[in-house]
């Protein structure tokens, strides 16, 4: 496995770790929101825009920099999702095929958020374009098997219903945390925001749940309506030891990928490396501090670590705050959202700054 004919995968340049924009691009360049008219002549903002309780989160220092460890943090407590990483993820094939190297975790990762950003900051042709190609994507990730341990939790289909809503939605509740719990303004530090902006933030993000394809009917307006959503499907979150094995080969997924990735180490692969360690490791205590009670149980956290894990990100906010001045996030910003996403973020700080000051 480690003969030089297998060089071209497990060698990592600098030109393959930073990405070339076609790492994030799909078809071609995204409009950002404000660029482009509606039919009666007025500008285009997609699914938020200026103003919005969504964008005066999203576009934090904080959460750019955040964003992608918090929403995996959270969405993987949700056992839907885990199967389908589990069962059919690049990086599970990859380990299945003895072929997967830390630079393809690291790469999964910094996919993310880049991919993203063009439903929340692009113009709304822009919005549903990337949304039907991860539509598309996803109607091959389901399964019969969630849990091999618990048959009685039934299948999953990241495409259906379901799944999507949850999907979206863990990522915005991981969003709101991330700026509640580690957003510095100036000299102040991180606060929650009020009742009623808590509210609006998740009224505003139903035009995302809906874009992706949830329910209707169980598409929440409110933080009360989000309670009440984690009460219903509480039993399709948490972790099982039985989670992780893979149900056509009885492998267990987490250890046949650290397994394979070990034997494919290369040198080079030191940059990407270090990055899973920064995010997996010495960040994933700390943010699932800013995340919520019930999200550190589900990730397996009982009481005094889970008192451990908010003590974790006090110690850590110094260095949180260092990560949100301007040339940090850029170099963040740049590795973790792509250069599509660096423009679509310029663009939609300009229209949300220059809303804000029109309200004083």
């Amino acid at each position: 496995m480690t003969t030089q004919s297998d060089d071209d995968f497990r060698i990592l340049t600098e030109e393959k770790f930073l990405g070339p924009t076609s790492r994030w691009r799909r078809f071609g360049e995204p409009v950002p929101a404000g660029g482009s008219t509606q039919a009666d002549g007025s500008p285009d903002y997609g699914l938020f825009g200026p103003g919005s309780i969504v964008w005066e989160v999203l576009l934090h220092p904080a959460v750019i920099v955040l964003e992608s460890i918090g929403q995996s943090l959270l969405q993987l407590t949700y056992k839907p999702i885990a199967a389908g990483i589990r069962d059919h993820d690049p990086l599970s094939r990859k380990a299945r095929a003895g072929t997967l190297t830390f630079f393809d975790a690291f790469e999964r990762f910094q996919r993310n958020s880049g991919m993203h950003a063009p439903m929340w900051l692009g113009d709304t042709a822009t919005a549903k374009r990337m949304a039907q190609h991860l539509h598309r994507v996803h109607q091959r990730v389901k399964g019969d098997v969630i849990d091999t341990g618990a048959p009685e939790l039934g299948g999953y289909a990241a495409s259906g219903p379901r799944d999507a809503m949850w999907a979206a939605l863990t990522e915005m509740d991981a969003i709101l945390h991330i700026y509640e719990a580690c957003a510095f303004h100036g000299e102040d530090p991180p606060a929650r925001l009020s009742d009623i902006q808590r509210d609006q933030y998740f009224s505003e993000c139903a035009a995302y749940l809906r874009l992706v394809g949830a329910p209707e009917e169980e598409i929440p307006n409110s933080v009360a309506e989000v309670q009440a959503l984690y009460d219903r499907y509480d039993h399709l979150f948490g972790h099982t030891d039985t989670l992780d094995v893979i149900p056509e080969t009885g492998q267990d997924y987490k250890q046949l990928s650290a397994d394979v990735m070990q034997r494919n180490f290369h040198p080079s692969q030191a940059p990407a490396i270090e990055m899973l360690r920064k995010k997996f490791g010495e960040f994933r205590m700390p943010i699932l501090g800013a995340l919520s009670p019930r999200t550190r149980r589900h990730a397996g956290l009982d009481e005094e670590q889970s008192v451990e894990a908010e003590q974790a990100l006090a110690a850590l906010l110094p260095a949180i705050r260092e990560m949100q001045q301007p040339g940090k996030e850029a170099e963040t910003m740049r590795l973790m959202w792509g250069p599509d996403a660096v423009m679509l973020i310029g663009a939609a700080r300009r229209l949300h700054s220059q809303a804000r000051r029109a309200l004083r």
